[in-house]
């Protein structure tokens, strides 16, 4: 195992971390930011307002794409098991 193996695991598990995180914290900020905006507009200064939208918005979110991210995180594991003997 040389260290362009090691380089090249690690920048999979990272990509793979990016792009199962990215529905959930692209839905999360996009609806933060429009409470935050909704919030401004009508001068409501309440903190909870903002966090049971953004809440349902990310179960929603992870309902929608909870499959994929699954099968994305199945198919990263069971190529990193199959590359194990490579790698001693």
């Amino acid at each position: 195992m040389n260290e362009a193996d090691i380089i090249e695991l690690v920048t999979a598990a990272l990509w793979t971390a990016t792009q199962i995180s990215a529905p959930i914290l692209v839905t999360a900020v996009v609806v933060g930011v429009l409470m935050g905006l909704l919030q401004s507009v009508t001068q409501i200064q309440e903190q909870t307002l903002a966090f049971v939208p953004k809440f349902a918005a990310v179960g929603v979110a992870i309902a929608l794409t909870g499959g994929w991210m699954l099968r994305t995180m199945t198919d990263f594991t069971l190529e990193i098991i199959a590359r194990i003997p490579d790698l001693l």
